[in-house]
């Protein structure tokens, strides 16, 4: 075992790498469930977003293309959710679940054709000036684009929730979906924006691990990640912020037992795998004894219109 080949400052620049998917989905669902609506489809649209974007990226050699068609195909599994949720008024929680089994098996049927090939690599950015800064250089300013997307998504999503119209609307919606329909709002309207927005994230963070972190199809390569951004946006008390905070630590954690195998260090490499998901659910399991700690008052509610 030989812990002092461990660089820290790698690892910290590979934590925001490992991070971004995660928080792509989970800003995507905090979103959809400040709206009122649980999905837990979001596997089920990070792996078509994958698949879709591994795909449009290879034919075309130009990830950004595949990023654009990722939040597409996102975005339009999303509406299908929406459709049988709102509309047709099917329990949210079953259509999830029914969505992310939907999506696993689309995404092996698309992405047969795909195996083996290497995806075409997307520049990282050494931002001038910035990225020659002693130790913060190399850890935040020399990485690919999507992960200040990422962060810029985060961002414009905090001030729309709590500095615009559009966001006082859509958590009134959420809290309370009668009050808001009695004051005029389209309920299903604004409950279904947000669930495009939330499945758009979902694909973006897909296409990111085909695209970017792996960087080739391999079915089911989403690994549970979906259900790890549903994990967060609970522990982040549904607040950009902490959905961020959340995101990164998974992420640390996910790449410390990496640099941890590659050291040796003396645990079963079984055990260090699935650290990242106890300390999940350990986190869960704490929080939970706090009681309600945010939710939104409608969430997981069916809305039905009174006249």
């Amino acid at each position: 075992m030989d812990l002092g080949q461990i660089n820290p400052i790698l690892l910290l620049a590979s934590l925001m790498v490992a991070a971004t998917p995660i928080l792509l989905a989970a800003i995507g669902e905090a979103v959809v469930e400040k709206s009122g609506v649980l999905n837990l489809g979001v596997e089920g649209m990070m792996i078509t977003g994958a698949v879709v974007g591994f795909a449009i990226g290879v034919n075309t050699q130009t990830p950004a293309l595949g990023f654009v068609a990722a939040a597409v195909a996102g975005a339009a599994l999303s509406m299908l959710f929406g459709l049988l949720v709102l509309y047709l008024k099917s329990n949210q929680v079953a259509t999830g679940l029914g969505l992310t089994l939907f999506g696993l098996g689309l995404s092996a049927l698309i992405g047969k054709p795909y195996e083996g090939i290497k995806a075409p690599t997307m520049a990282k950015w050494d931002i001038p000036l910035l990225s020659d800064i002693p130790v913060l250089g190399p850890i935040l300013f020399k990485h690919d684009p999507m992960v200040y997307v990422s962060l810029i998504i985060v961002a414009a999503t905090w001030y729309v929730l709590t500095k615009t119209r559009a966001g006082l609307i859509l958590r009134g919606v959420g809290e309370n979906h009668d009050a808001a329909h009695a004051l005029g709002y389209k309920v299903n309207r604004v409950r279904l924006i947000a669930i495009a927005f939330g499945g758009a994230c979902a694909g973006l963070g897909g296409a990111y691990i085909s695209l970017v972190r792996v960087p080739q199809w391999v079915e089911g390569m989403t690994a549970g990640a979906g259900w790890i951004a549903l994990a967060i946006v609970v522990f982040a008390s549904w607040r950009p912020w902490r959905v961020l905070l959340g995101a990164y630590l998974f992420g640390g954690i996910t790449v410390l037992q990496l640099n941890l195998q590659a050291a040796g260090v003396a645990l079963p490499v079984e055990v260090l795998a699935m650290s990242p998901y106890v300390v999940t659910i350990l986190v869960l399991v704490g929080i939970s004894f706090k009681g309600n700690h945010g939710a939104p008052g409608s969430l997981g509610r069916s809305f039905h219109a009174t006249h």
